[in-house]
């Protein structure tokens, strides 16, 4: 089944966005794991927009709706422990009913759960993260958002991160 990345937009906005030119991607760094799974202890990482309702200001739509191009940088960390009524979604590129619906769908806390209580995996994080996955003309989530995310999941002793684009 053929993706819409397009489909929430209004149609002059999603005619502009496909015809932007998109830069190639630089190589991808890879870091083998050094212990087997049933050791490790993954965090997850969405890029759908998640927030936790009454907690956390949603991702910042307002602006992106008046600068097409801007996506709000910043990230919100999710407990694993948070219910599935709290979690919120802020993205205007995707339709978020099905997500906030079913947390699983973006961020599998659940489904990691389960494999830690089977012994797949040693333990599922604390904390796990969400972006909102329009970054067009900011690198600010490369260069500050990012690196402290990924100095939080050192502090926590991840071992692994799950990336579930959205």
């Amino acid at each position: 089944m053929p993706v819409d990345s397009f489909r929430w937009l209004p149609r002059s906005i999603a005619g502009f966005y496909q015809a932007m030119q998109v830069e190639e991607p630089e190589s991808i760094p890879w870091t083998p794991l050094r212990k087997p799974l049933s050791e490790c202890r993954f965090a997850l990482v969405t890029t759908a927009g998640l927030y936790v309702k009454g907690e956390q200001e949603p991702f910042d739509l307002d602006r992106e709706r008046r600068e097409p191009t801007w996506g709000d940088p910043t990230y919100r960390e999710i407990p694993s422990s948070v219910e599935q009524a709290r979690v919120g979604a802020a993205h205007l590129h995707l339709n978020t009913e099905d997500l906030e619906a079913d947390l699983n769908i973006v961020l599998p806390v659940r489904r990691f759960q389960e494999l830690a209580d089977a012994g797949e995996i040693g333990a599922l994080a604390e904390r796990h993260y969400s972006f909102m996955g329009y970054q067009q003309s900011s690198d600010e989530w490369r260069e500050r958002y990012g690196p402290a995310v990924a100095q939080r999941m050192v502090e926590e002793q991840v071992d692994a991160a799950l990336l579930t684009p959205a």
